[in-house]
């Protein structure tokens, strides 16, 4: 149940924002006899959409949900007063809700009588990575950030003669991971070098993604990244307050090497392209203290091979 709980959270996907996407299934004797998930700004929380579905049948029922139910009045009423008004008897949570102001609906829960489980493992990290970026918005004042980049099997950035070092199907990836972020970022390097667009291009966007260059200006002429020349902390606290929950970050050697001295990157992308370039530029510009990756993840993507990996789990 939790597991489709999940299939359902994933409806709501760039739907929710500034809001987490919940799934919710409320099920009697293996029956479903309600689901849902979190409605646009404005519209009911997953656990609500699966009450109104399951009318009367939720009393002494099993609510299965991503995330903890809120204990507190936002837009909309506590989901956990929904939940003893509906007579629900167990609640298994996927995660719990890392927000200050509306955590502890478990609690309440269990001392209002509602037997509460709250998953582990495998099923808990994906309930948890489900909502990464915003888990990082509320918890840490930050958006949560991804350093992208493409290497050859050597390590090298670029390869002497050739405009690309990934696939066509790397690049297209890139694009909708560009499509999929608040924001994406690149050091003032690779603005005077290339002066990229950062904009998504060739697939679905629903908004296009505010562009940034940090470093030290002027930026060149013609361009319409936004410049944030102060330190990374202070810029990134700045677009958290206006609402950027997710950046990814397609900067060179030496802005990928800055975020990470600064413990600032929490997942890593990289595109490892089927070629060696024996010169040029390496991952990082400098060294920074060793690290220990979580999750490393490989699959194929065209004849590229994206290797995945988190600094910060969610």
């Amino acid at each position: 149940m939790l597991e489709r709980a999940l299939e359902l959270a994933e409806r709501g996907r760039g739907r929710t924002h500034p809001r987490p996407t919940v799934g919710a299934v409320v099920a009697r004797g293996g029956e479903v006899v309600g689901e849902g998930w979190t409605e646009p700004p404005g519209g009911r929380h997953g656990e609500v959409v699966a009450l109104d579905a399951a009318g009367a049948r939720a009393a002494g029922a099993t609510l299965y949900v991503t995330m903890e139910p809120c204990a507190h009045h936002g837009a909309t009423p506590p989901c956990v007063e929904r939940l003893l008004a509906a007579r629900v008897a167990r609640v298994v949570a996927g995660c719990a809700d890392p927000n200050p102001e509306a955590r502890g609906g478990l609690e309440r829960l269990r001392g209002a009588g509602v037997a509460v489980e709250l998953a582990e493992g495998e099923l808990a990290f994906r309930a948890r990575a489900q909502n990464e970026a915003w888990r990082t918005w509320v918890a840490k004042g930050r958006p949560f950030v991804t350093y992208k980049a493409a290497a050859t099997l050597d390590g090298r950035l670029a390869v002497p003669g050739v405009r690309w070092v990934s696939g066509e199907a790397s690049r297209r990836l890139v694009h909708e991971l560009r499509a999929a972020s608040d924001a994406v970022a690149v050091g003032m390097g690779t603005v005077r070098a290339d002066g990229p667009l950062l904009t998504a291009r060739g697939v679905e966007v629903a908004r296009q993604p505010r562009r940034l260059a940090f470093g030290r200006g002027p930026l060149p002429a013609g361009s319409e990244l936004e410049l944030r020349p102060r330190g990374l902390d202070e810029e990134l606290a700045a677009l958290a307050g206006e609402g950027v929950q997710s950046l990814l970050l397609e900067g060179g050697p030496t802005v990928a090497a800055a975020f990470l001295e600064q413990g600032l990157v929490d997942r890593l992308l990289l595109f490892v392209a089927p070629a060696l370039a024996g010169t040029g530029p390496t991952l990082l510009a400098s060294q920074v203290a060793p690290l220990r990756l979580s999750r490393l993840a490989a699959r194929q993507i065209g004849e590229d091979v994206l290797l995945s990996a988190y600094v910060h789990e969610p």
